[in-house]
C-alpha cells in the first residue's frame, strides 16, 4: 500500500466526493420523513398515544420474560 501523504489525500478527497452526495440525500430524506412524522403527530394526538401504550405494553412484556 502506498503511504505517500498526497495519494493518502487524493484518495480521501476522492472518497468524499463519492460519500457526501449520499449523505446529503440521506438527510433530506430524514428530515422529510421527521416532518412527515410531526405533522401526522400533530393531526392524530389520541392514535399515536394508543400506539405508543401498546408499543410500551409490547416492549414491557418482551422485557418481563427474560
Amino acid at each position: 500500500m502506498d503511504t505517500n501523504p498526497q495519494v493518502l489525500q487524493d484518495r480521501a478527497r476522492e472518497l468524499q466526493d463519492r460519500v457526501l452526495p449520499h449523505l446529503d440525500e440521506a438527510r433530506r430524506n430524514l428530515s422529510d420523513f421527521n416532518h412527515r412524522a410531526l405533522r401526522f403527530i400533530r393531526e392524530n394526538p389520541g392514535t399515536c398515544l394508543l400506539g405508543a401504550v401498546a408499543l410500551g405494553f409490547i416492549v414491557g412484556r418482551i422485557a418481563s420474560r427474560r
